[in-house]
């Protein structure tokens, strides 16, 4: 009896022992400031088919890069952005979790028409910004760009790839 007394002390200690030891080696997960890569370039202009803007684009087209967006990026240039392609047109929910700079986000239809917006979107802020009608895309710049350039609802946005 006391040897299995013994045994069993023996075992609580070192799995005690283990734990502590577990504990202390956490890993930490640094995130990795993305660097912008152009895969595309869009057109954005009036309703009369005024030129507004031609700005550098990178694809939000699977879940992966839909989930992550523009998040620990730190800067974009001002004629860069990001253009989100969704399964469906719907009214779309969006966020700013891990996302280090302020966005407008313009929410576009199938058609390629501006629909709405959500202007200066605070970082980090984990608020939905919906897009308020059934949208099939979305343009995220750097905040106060939409209202620099004056887009419009109604606007056209057309874009290519590099």
């Amino acid at each position: 009896m006391k040897i299995v007394l013994k045994i069993v002390l023996a075992l609580l200690i070192s799995m005690s022992v283990y734990s502590c030891k577990e504990t202390k080696e956490e890993k930490t997960i640094t995130p990795t400031d993305f660097a912008f890569t152009k895969e595309g370039t869009l057109t954005l202009t009036k309703a009369d088919g005024t030129l507004i803007k031609k700005i550098a684009i990178e694809f939000a087209e699977d879940d992966y890069e839909r989930e992550t967006g523009l998040m620990h990026r730190s800067s974009m240039e001002v004629l860069q952005g990001m253009l989100f392609i969704l399964e469906e047109e719907r009214v779309q929910n969006f966020h700013m979790k891990n996302t280090l700079i302020p966005l407008d986000l313009i929410f576009i239809d199938a058609n390629k028409k501006v629909v709405s917006f959500a202007e200066n979107a605070k970082p980090m802020d984990l608020s939905l910004l919906p897009s308020q009608v059934p949208a099939k895309y979305v343009l995220e710049i750097n905040g106060g760009l939409a209202e620099e350039w004056v887009i419009e609802i109604g606007d056209a946005v057309e874009w290519n790839r590099d």
